[in-house]
């Protein structure tokens, strides 16, 4: 572990990992997914079959761009959170030329900056300022756009891997940021659990690759010898908490060293990766209203699979 560099992004996994791996039970940020590898993998994962999320928001984003660009302020930025390959933005920039900036917020800079070299290409009128970051910490945008009018953009229902507590701490720091006017958020909603575990648990296996390129990542980054074939993929189903969980589950008795420190598992042992919660429009309106916003509007396609919901300062 010598050679390991504790600095910036390299001790912050580090960090994460030591107290993770830990605690009891045992966790994992789901914001460690996102290397390279982990965001090409999740790219694929909207493809599939029994991924509903992304092509049902992509459909209502599509049936109601017009509607939507209405809340982006004219000469003014949109700010998205956790952009990924900002497909879905695409939509709201094509219905809305009167934007004069586009600020993408990933916490994968090198997948960042090459996404914004293609969206430069496609949009040489708009002035594209890739910013890399862990938006789940306290944000500050860069000076130049405090005094400009700005949308917020959180689609994917990202909001959702958040526990309430996290979530509302969020939308509280978006509220705050200066000349804040809407927040446009892609929400999945409560449906059938049968629904749900399919599409955190793919036939083509990608979910579980997503899932265990945390492993691969902690080996690579850290020098962890973690046996990728030792941890099996789950995805569970918490009523009690209207949530989707995520969990690798050690198949054998066996221990990982990470950084000098040997971590213990059970066999039937889990890490938990990731939280997706679920909401209702109830539930959802609550959320924003005890957090400074009001529900503009709450979109839903024709099965009430997935809503976009725009948030307006309630203050």
């Amino acid at each position: 572990m010598s050679d390991i560099k504790e600095t910036g992004e390299n001790a912050a996994l580090l960090h994460a990992a030591r107290q993770g791996l830990a605690a009891q039970p045992k966790s994992l940020e789901p914001k460690w997914f996102y290397d390279e590898a982990g965001s090409a993998l999740f790219e694929e994962i909207t493809e599939l079959a029994e991924y509903y999320p992304t092509r049902t928001e992509l459909a209502i984003l599509a049936h109601n761009a017009d509607k939507l660009a209405r809340y982006l302020p004219r000469d003014g930025a949109l700010v998205e959170l956790g952009s990924g390959a900002s497909r879905k933005t695409r939509t709201l920039i094509e219905a809305a030329p009167h934007l004069a900036a586009y600020l993408p917020i990933d916490i994968s800079g090198e997948f960042l900056h090459g996404v914004a070299r293609d969206l430069r290409q496609l949009y040489p009128a708009l002035e594209i300022v890739p910013i890399v970051a862990d938006f789940t910490r306290p944000l500050s945008l860069p000076a130049p756009y405090h005094k400009m009018c700005k949308a917020g953009f959180f689609p994917g229902s990202t909001i959702g891997n958040f526990l309430p507590t996290q979530a509302a701490d969020l939308l509280r720091q978006v509220h705050e940021w200066p000349q804040m006017e809407h927040f446009i958020i892609g929400i999945d909603l409560v449906k059938d659990a049968e629904t749900l575990i399919a599409a955190y648990d793919d036939a083509k296996g990608v979910t579980a690759a997503f899932n265990r390129n945390v492993l691969r990542r902690m080996n690579r980054e850290l020098g962890a010898n973690f046996n990728l074939s030792g941890f099996a993929h789950e995805a569970r189903w918490n009523n009690d908490c209207s949530r989707i969980e995520m969990h690798l589950v050690s198949l054998y008795e066996q221990t990982v060293t990470i950084a000098g420190t040997h971590y213990a598992f059970h066999t039937g042992e889990t890490i938990h990766t990731e939280n997706s919660h679920k909401y209702t429009k109830d539930s959802f309106t609550n959320l924003a209203a005890d957090t400074g916003w009001r529900v503009a509007e709450f979109i839903t396609d024709p099965h009430d699979l997935f809503a976009v919901a725009v948030l307006t300062p309630a203050v």
